[in-house]
């Protein structure tokens, strides 16, 4: 087993010295919103922010200068971040949680990557779309990941691929590659979640070493090879009972600012005219009022629902036991609902927006595009969790992934 080389800055911080953290971020996140989806990218100085804050080590190895912390913090670094900016908060949290995906892995990728430099972050898609072809003691690769967010900021590209299994069909997987191996094609042209610089990440012909693989049933039961070097319990819980954590919680972020700017704005603002009549306050309209209701609601039950998922989970990890079938199905239908629950509350608060929110100088335009793509990725897609867990309470066999 190795033991890495720490960074010169080793002191460990808390979960509650990040959350502040993160918080006292939002507002200069905030005053970069714009610049940044118009470059279509989250700015350097971002993520130079958020490194040196120290979130990035919140779940590396403690051999690596990490701090092992409990992957629920997601939530609410999550939050607190796109309370400043949305598309920051995504790729924030992604950048965080890749840590901790990637202390999965044998320890010899491990030492690839932050041996060298405990400051290494991976971007990528985990989609598994390109074949791993076997080479010797390794695999070759060739394709295009579409939807890297993040990448332009990344050492290294986490990739999903497909493995040759012992039945038929193949397994999917992740790979690491280092980043003066692939290229970067810029693509991302998105109506949301347009500073996040999801871009496509190609690979021709790359060679890619046994040890930079990594199984994708193995991270999903909290088993991945990693778990020989890194012992804490944090490593040995399910994949996504954390991941799709990842990018809910920056939905709710979202949603609890657009809740106070729509709060503001409303309490100044008057009818103009036309049908409603002028010098009307928007305030005194019931529609109005139920739909900020409804909104906080919403951002209560989802936030509730998700906290209790990942404690819950986490306890079982801690505790040495296995995360079950039932509780993971659980745990994804919480994923779905908290974001299906924040779709209709934006939805229904830029419904009574009137024609205000239709300008690009009002922030809930953004919040309404931002959450409805976030709603978007297939991993929170309501159809398809919705009905595996039905099968799963139907006796069926679940189709999906949990």
């Amino acid at each position: 087993m190795t033991t890495g080389r720490k960074p010169a800055e080793t002191t460990a911080l808390s979960a509650g010295d990040l959350i502040a953290r993160a918080r006292d971020l939002a507002p200069d996140l905030r005053s970069r919103e714009d610049a940044a989806e118009q470059a279509r990218r989250v700015p350097d100085e971002t993520i130079a922010a958020l490194r040196a804050a120290g979130l990035f080590r919140a779940f590396q190895p403690r051999r690596y200068g990490g701090y092992e912390l409990d992957p629920g913090l997601l939530l609410d670094t999550g939050i607190e971040l796109a309370r400043g900016c949305g598309s920051s908060a995504w790729v924030g949290n992604l950048a965080m949680v890749h840590q901790w995906m990637i202390a999965g892995f044998p320890a010899a990728a491990q030492d690839d990557i932050w041996g060298a430099d405990p400051d290494a972050v991976a971007f990528g898609t985990y989609a598994a779309s390109a074949p791993a072809i076997p080479d010797g003691d390794g695999y070759r690769i060739s394709g295009a990941w579409p939807f890297a967010s993040g990448c332009d900021h990344g050492q290294w590209a986490l990739l999903g691929a497909r493995f040759e299994g012992a039945g038929a069909k193949p397994v999917p997987g992740l790979v690491l590659v280092p980043r003066d191996e692939y290229q970067i094609e810029d693509d991302w042209h998105a109506v949301g979640l347009a500073a996040t610089g999801s871009k496509r990440i190609v690979c021709d012909n790359v060679r890619v070493p046994e040890h930079r693989h990594v199984l994708f049933p193995d991270l999903a039961a909290g088993r991945g090879p990693g778990r020989e070097a890194n012992t804490a319990s944090i490593y040995a819980i399910p994949l996504l009972a954390v991941l799709p954590v990842t990018i809910c919680a920056p939905a709710l972020g979202i949603l609890s600012r657009a809740i106070d700017d729509f709060t503001e704005a409303t309490g100044q603002r008057e009818t103009r005219g036309a049908v409603a009549g002028g010098g009307h306050r928007m305030a005194g309209f019931a529609a109005v009022q139920a739909r900020l209701a409804e909104a906080c609601a919403a951002l209560d039950a989802a936030t509730l629902l998700l906290r209790r998922d990942l404690a819950e989970t986490s306890a079982l990890a801690a505790g040495g036991q296995a995360v079950s079938v039932p509780v993971r199905l659980r745990n994804r239908l919480s994923h779905g609902y908290a974001v299906k629950l924040a779709v209709e509350a934006i939805n229904g608060l830029y419904g009574v927006s009137g024609g205000a929110g239709l300008y690009r100088t009002e922030p809930l335009q953004r919040a309404w595009r931002d959450i409805n793509a976030i709603s978007h990725h297939i991993g929170l897609n309501w159809d398809a969790i919705s009905t595996m867990y039905g099968q799963h309470r139907l006796g069926l066999e679940p189709q999906g992934q949990y």
